[in-house]
């Protein structure tokens, strides 16, 4: 199906719905595909969300990918060496983050609200596993969001949820090249008067398919043979070139 057309057809079947006597939803949304195939030369994604209100008010969209414990590490200059020195250990961190709104995200929900509800991602919840000062643990954390941002990995879109008309929206969630694999979450909020007064959440999956599946799947169930194969193959791929230019 062209995925053009999509926004028309699902304003279609919600406008069809709205013809029957059924209670209707504060908020419907869904996604254009609820899974990402990552196979060889994948390049990255887009995924349509699209979906109506029952009424006016304003759509805040919250993608979070499966959580991950990572290590944040600080390099100092050490005679003109660059070493690592200090190190923090965070848990759960969410291995993608980003989130959309429709306008500025100030104008439609206060600072406690974005606070409370995770919206942006400096306001993620990212616990420490390290023992150190309110200061520091400050300073990874921002590093952290840094590093996630350069990847392409964090973001916040404002303003990139459009309105089609009173009711209906849509917007379109972009999952770069190094997009981890797992189980994420899509959080569509309806905010009105600055209150959160409906969410639905959706899921999608990222997965690999094909050789990339598979060589995945082997060196995490198998990680020794795996590591054994990797050393192989690069020993033989050397003895091949020192081969190849010795004749040469």
């Amino acid at each position: 199906m062209n995925r053009a057309r999509l926004p028309f057809l699902a304003a279609l079947t919600l406008l069809w719905l709205g013809a029957f006597p059924v209670r209707a939803e504060p908020l419907v949304a869904d996604l254009s595909d609820h899974l990402i195939e990552i196979t060889t030369g994948f390049t990255g994604a887009e995924v349509l969300l699209f979906g109506a209100t029952e009424g006016a008010g304003d759509i805040v969209v919250i993608v979070r990918g499966p959580a991950q414990n990572l290590i944040v590490r600080q390099k100092e200059s050490v005679a003109g060496i660059w070493m690592n020195r200090n190190r923090m250990h965070f848990k759960d961190v969410p291995a993608y983050y980003t989130a959309a709104s429709n306008r500025p995200i100030a104008e439609i929900v206060p600072h406690e609200m974005r606070v409370r509800n995770e919206i942006g991602a400096e306001n993620l919840r990212l616990a420490t596993t390290t023992e150190s000062t309110k200061e520091a643990a400050d300073l990874f954390r921002k590093a952290l969001i840094r590093r996630k941002q350069t990847q392409q990995l964090y973001g916040m879109a404002p303003g990139e949820i459009a309105f089609m008309s009173n009711s209906l929206f849509q917007t379109r969630l972009y999952f770069p090249a190094t997009v981890p694999v797992g189980i994420y979450t899509v959080k569509v909020l309806l905010v009105r008067e600055k209150q959160v007064v409906s969410v639905q959440t959706t899921p999608l999956i990222v997965q690999k398919t094909g050789v990339e599946a598979a060589i995945f799947n082997f060196a995490h169930a198998h990680a020794a043979q795996y590591g054994i194969v990797a050393i192989f193959l690069a020993l033989v791929a050397g003895w091949l070139a020192g081969v190849f230019f010795r004749r040469v």
